[in-house]
């Protein structure tokens, strides 16, 4: 076998096949979620709900404290921003593409620091040894954490967040044997980056029209 199908395949031969399973499916649902998103559809939510609870059970696991807690962070915020997104007045929708404002920029960065110091003490909690590999999540798992929320609100920046740990994460997952998942966060870096453009271009359209 090549070494690009062995990177993929060998940390599998010994995992339970319902395991591998559930990641396949996982898999499948995370990136018709995003696809979703790029597209505006609330198809998003149901589609990303079920990727972040089996991700969030095979992380349980596996002991990895902080990818656990961001998906079931997502699968919260899944609820909620299937309702922001459902909600309509007058037969059009009440929450729209925008940029962040000021506030939300601070509480952008209000919930990352959060969310790192949050995941940090969760480790140390746990008595889980930290290594460099869980410092690159407690990052990341702060970026991850504002970037559902400004999609759920439906801001722009949120796929600037998303590509910026998107690209963090692949090598991250590859590093630790994740061969699917790791491919899993390159195509999602991909489609957040056609994502960005999409909305911009919804974006620069309203503003030609308005």
């Amino acid at each position: 076998m090549s070494p690009i199908s062995d990177f993929f395949f060998d940390p599998y031969r010994d995992r339970e096949t319902w395991l591998i399973a559930l990641e396949a499916i996982a898999f499948f649902f995370g990136i018709a979620s995003v696809v979703y998103a790029k597209r505006e559809n609330i198809w998003v939510y149901p589609t990303g709900l079920i990727a972040t609870v089996i991700t969030m059970y095979i992380f349980l696991r596996d002991e990895l404290l902080g990818d656990m807690m961001l998906n079931a962070y997502y699968s919260i915020m899944s609820i909620y921003g299937w309702w922001n997104w459902s909600r309509r007045k007058n037969d059009r929708k009440v929450v729209r593409i925008s940029r962040t404002d000021t506030r939300d920029k601070v509480i952008g960065v209000a919930l990352f620091l959060l969310t790192a110091g949050f995941t940090y003490a969760v480790y140390r909690i746990f008595g889980t040894e930290i290594g460099w590999t869980n410092y690159v999540d407690i990052v990341t798992s702060g970026i991850f954490f504002t970037a559902m929320w400004y999609m759920a609100t439906k801001k722009i920046e949120n796929w600037t967040l998303w590509i910026l740990a998107d690209i963090v994460t692949v090598p991250l997952y590859a590093y630790r044997g994740w061969g699917m998942l790791s491919l899993q966060y390159l195509i999602f870096t991909i489609l957040a980056i056609q994502g960005y453009w999409a909305w911009k271009k919804h974006l620069d359209k309203n503003r030609q029209t308005s």
